[in-house]
Order: C-alpha cells, then sequence, then structure tokens
C-alpha cells in the first residue's frame, strides 16, 4: 500500500477547499462600492471619536480594537493584519492575500483565466482588485503607488492609525 487512501470526503476536494476560502472575498469585491460607503461612514464616526481616544490614549484602545478589526477584516477580506490597509485604494481586495506579497499591482504571471500562478485555483488578488476599484466611487486610488510594507506595524489597527492622520491632517489645515 502506498500510504493514499481511495476514500476522499464528499466536497473536500483541493479545489473546492481554495474555491470556498475566496467565496467571501470575492463577495467583498463585487461589493466595493457599498463597502466603500460603509467604510467611509465608518472612518467619520472614528474622526469623531478622535478627542476622546486623543483624552484616553490610543494606546488603551488599540488591543479591543485589533480583535474587532481583526474579526471584521479577515471575515470579509481574509487579512492579514499588516496594519497599513490599502482595501480603499485596492478595490477591496486585499494585496496582502498575494503569494508574492505584491502590492502595487499583479506580477506578469496572471493566468489567462485571471487566476494566480502560485496558485492556479485563486483568483488573482489585482485582478479582483481593479474589478472592485471600478466600482468604486474613488476609483483613481487603485492607482495609488502603495509604500513597502513595514512589518514593525504587523497585528496592529490601520483603523486607529488612518484615525490618527486623519486628525492630524484635519488639525493641519
Amino acid at each position: 500500500m502506498t500510504g493514499t487512501s481511495a476514500y476522499e470526503p464528499a466536497g473536500t476536494g483541493h479545489v473546492r477547499r481554495a474555491r470556498s476560502a475566496f467565496t467571501i472575498r470575492l463577495w467583498a469585491v463585487r461589493h466595493a462600492r457599498f463597502l466603500e460607503i460603509i467604510y467611509d461612514a465608518f472612518a467619520d464616526v472614528f474622526l469623531a471619536l478622535h478627542p476622546f481616544w486623543k483624552l484616553i490614549g490610543y494606546q488603551r484602545v488599540e488591543r479591543p480594537m485589533v480583535a474587532v478589526e481583526g474579526l471584521v477584516k479577515r471575515f470579509l477580506f481574509d487579512c492579514r493584519m499588516c496594519g497599513q490597509c490599502a482595501l480603499g485604494d485596492t478595490g477591496m481586495s486585499c494585496p496582502m492575500n498575494c503569494p508574492k506579497s505584491i502590492r502595487n499591482g499583479p506580477c506578469g504571471g496572471v493566468r489567462p483565466n485571471g487566476n494566480c500562478e502560485i496558485e492556479a485555483d485563486m483568483p488573482c488578488v489585482w485582478v479582483e482588485a481593479w474589478s472592485g476599484s471600478q466600482q468604486m466611487k474613488k476609483n483613481e486610488n487603485i492607482l495609488h503607488l502603495q509604500p513597502a510594507v513595514d512589518y514593525s506595524l504587523r497585528g496592529t489597527s490601520s483603523w486607529l492609525r488612518a484615525t490618527a492622520l486623519r486628525a492630524e491632517a484635519q488639525d493641519r489645515k
């Protein structure tokens, strides 16, 4: 006997498992405009809370916010919690899902069917990003150059970081 079995449980083949992992992520891309509206409203609420968070200290809010942010973003976007969210610029398709972690467009290996060259059953993150971005009001944001990943921010809240940066920019005006 070779150590393999003829038995494979129904619905657990490699391709089916891979596709089911992308179902919600692809839903998010197909509904990018709706999620953009939600994200913008959410950002406004966070900005309104900035004085409170600044008063009690962002450090105190960080841990519970990471838990909530991680739960929401892992479910909807298969988020890797890099701490430098680009969803608003990438059509609600997380570039950290790219096996090569490419943050500024597709590699040269996108298959003719739009799937990833490394994970053949996975739609290319950047093909999906372009599709999602075209639905969004701020669809030109996909052309923004994303900075290299700062791995020291991994596991931190990009929501809080974006809020603090937005508040800082608002204060300068």
